[in-house]
């Protein structure tokens, strides 16, 4: 049996398909396929879609400190037990360090895992389009983060 995430693949496969491939939005290919009796619209469970809305909200928050810095307030640690994996939020400023440490890294290796995939992505691109100029890539990011630094100094 296929799982949800394939279900919906299938689905923007089939939407794509019969629209010559061009892009499109999510929410497009889900009216399609609910239209087109492949998708049903999900019984939504009041409770989990309220806390999806406090994460967001929860990562949007940001305060300025007394130096100028624009920070997020609030920082989330993933972890699984009992074999299902839960989110515990906390406030930096109350937060333990083991908290706020395991927050960093597991952010960090968010975005490793990202150039990790945006790499592999450019990579297959260019070989399969080896007519073209292939597209470059850098991954050093140290003069952007500091240029960002001297943006926001600025503002």
């Amino acid at each position: 049996m296929a799982t949800r995430a394939e279900q919906l693949q299938r689905v923007f496969l089939l939407y794509e398909e019969a629209h010559e491939h061009a892009p499109a939005s999510a929410r497009e290919a889900c009216e399609w396929g609910v239209n087109n009796g492949i998708l049903e619209l999900p019984k939504i469970d009041r409770y989990d879609l309220l806390a999806n809305e406090m994460a967001r909200a929860l990562r949007e928050q940001y305060e300025t400190d007394s130096k100028g810095r624009r920070y997020r307030v609030n920082h989330a640690v993933r972890v699984t037990r009992h074999g299902v994996q839960m989110t515990f939020w906390a406030v930096m400023g109350f937060a333990p360090r083991r908290h706020m440490q395991m927050a960093f890294t597991q952010r960090r290796n968010q975005i490793i895992g990202d150039c990790v995939q945006l790499k592999t992505d450019v990579d297959v691109y260019n070989d399969a389009n080896e007519d073209e100029a292939p597209i470059q890539l850098v991954l050093d990011f140290t003069d952007d983060v500091a240029e960002r630094e001297c943006w926001e100094e600025a503002a």
